[in-house]
């Protein structure tokens, strides 16, 4: 089973050579007979393009890298336009998220043929690790997509969506920016009622960070994803 992680970055110096460390060991598991990481560089203006250059030199990576800062949803894109994996799974490049769950993932999308797969940070809690607010605005977004979706997810904002390898590369992202979550999701939901297939979640670990410790994501990203949700589930 060949699993590739493509993982969008943007001034992560801080973070870049423990997570990478972290997703590279994936590949001594049994589960992975093959493991391909692919790296965007959003035109990062800290050292994180040296870091990553470094990565690819020594053979450890495949890196692409954007001209000028487009978002996390080009560069998904542009990852998504290369990847060869059975399964493709997405991974931010700070350290909410711990990738040895990519492993529980890929072991239980396997036994169970599931073709679309999302960790979820609150399938068996609900609460937040940030907060009330956090864990409200998150289940807002979600009940919200559900609505349109038909699906019964507990966390559409997940950053760990995982994909047979086929199916994401029909989907077309358009979202550049962070309207990448409930657009993906909008399309996964249309192309699984159309196609037939098994699309579900299981729960995943998390440890947010703030914003003063470099997370991007923001209150108008949340008025952005309102938009998006109801611009895939209302007009297309």
């Amino acid at each position: 089973m060949k699993l590739s992680i493509l993982i969008p970055v943007y001034n992560e110096e801080r973070t870049l050579d423990l997570i990478f460390s972290k997703v590279l060991e994936l590949e001594k598991s049994p589960l992975v007979d093959a493991l391909e990481v692919i790296a965007v560089d959003d035109c990062s203006k800290d050292n994180s393009l040296n870091l990553l250059k470094k990565l690819e030199s020594d053979k450890k990576i495949k890196l692409s890298i954007h001209e000028y800062n487009k978002g996390k949803g080009a560069a998904i894109k542009t990852a998504v336009s290369v990847a060869t994996g059975d399964y493709v799974v997405f991974q931010d490049a700070d350290l909410e998220y711990d990738p040895q769950d990519l492993l529980k993932m890929l072991d239980f999308a396997v036994k169970n043929n599931v073709d679309i797969l999302y960790g979820s940070r609150f399938l068996e809690k609900r609460q937040s690790p940030l907060g009330k607010i956090h864990y409200l605005a998150n289940a807002g977004l979600t009940t919200l997509s559900n609505i349109f979706t038909g699906l019964s997810l507990t966390d559409m904002e997940t950053c760990y969506k995982m994909f047979r390898g086929e199916i994401l590369k029909e989907i077309n992202i358009e979202e550049e920016r962070f309207g990448l979550e409930p657009e993906i999701t909008a399309k996964a939901a249309r192309i699984c009622e159309k196609e037939k297939l098994k699309m579900c979640e299981i729960p995943i670990s998390y440890v947010p960070r703030k914003h003063d410790e470099g997370k991007k994501i923001g209150f108008k990203d949340g008025l952005r994803a309102v938009y998006i949700i109801l611009k895939y589930g209302l007009f297309q």
